[in-house]
């Protein structure tokens, strides 16, 4: 499982130019599954984003949690974080996890992460537009295979 973590004032996800899911401050979460992912790589990661220490406190030193700011999590699916680039330009995406296993890890990683902070998903599948404001910019790789 791979995710992309990138802290932000507001973001939005829009579908069919219509917005179905907005948050302020918070996190926006780009979530990837690959073959072998289980629900041992979302806890991993459910850990990590929720203790993610990367929110300034009272002396601007990031040193404050998701949990401690009490922010959002806006979270969209994005199996192109598996892409393979070594051969040729045209991305291939074999180490993806398929779209019916890919969906159920999904929602078991919103639901899970939904345990400790309000999460908002985008739909799976869909084509999405996606806008926020990076705030920093702070962007985090978390990969549970690098433990």
């Amino acid at each position: 499982m791979k995710v992309v973590i990138q802290r932000c004032q507001n973001a939005s996800v829009s579908i069919d130019g219509k917005v179905f899911n907005h948050i302020d401050k918070g996190f926006t979460v780009l979530v990837g599954f690959t073959q072998d992912d289980t629900s041992y790589d979302i806890d991993y990661i459910v850990k990590k984003i929720i203790n993610l220490r990367v929110f300034d406190d009272e002396n601007g030193i990031m040193n404050k949690s998701i949990l401690d700011e009490g922010g959002s999590v806006l979270s969209i699916s994005q199996f192109t974080l598996y892409a393979d680039t070594k051969k040729g330009n045209r991305p291939s995406y074999f180490k993806a996890l398929n779209g019916s296993e890919s969906i159920k890890l999904y929602e078991e990683f919103n639901n899970k992460l939904g345990q400790y902070i309000k999460v908002l998903p985008g739909i799976f599948g869909a084509d999405m537009k996606v806008s926020l404001v990076n705030d920093g910019p702070v962007t985090i790789i978390i990969d549970s295979k690098e433990k």
